[in-house]
């Protein structure tokens, strides 16, 4: 089963929505903003595609933050803590399956992802 973690307006979830849709794929869509942020998939996520990957500090909402907040994003207990009190901090969308984890919209990914 795939389930895509991220935020319904995000423009990358919807692409990656509508991608896994025209492919017939089967999958699970979970909201950070209704459903929360599962701490247990958001750790398996930094360990396995690293801190750099997951934490998104291109958006606007890291440009926002405190040089004392970016410095405890620099942790991974640290940015763990943000990104669950700011769902916004976290890469759109997380792509999960029981082998595999894609972040961000990879049409190339997505693809090998629904042919296996």
């Amino acid at each position: 089963m795939i389930k895509v973690f991220g935020i319904s307006n995000c423009d990358s979830v919807r692409k990656t929505r509508k991608f896994l849709e025209a492919a017939g794929a089967d999958f699970e869509f979970h909201d950070y903003k209704k459903e929360g942020v599962p701490v247990e998939m958001l750790t398996a996520a930094i360990d396995t595609l690293g801190l750099d990957i997951v934490l998104n500090k291109r958006g606007t909402t890291y440009r926002k933050l405190s040089d004392e907040e970016k410095q405890q994003a620099a942790t991974v207990e640290g940015a763990l803590a943000l990104m669950v009190g700011s769902a916004s901090l976290i890469k759109r969308p997380l792509v999960v399956t029981d082998t595999r984890m894609i972040a961000g919209h990879d049409t190339d990914a997505l693809a090998q992802l629904v042919k296996a």
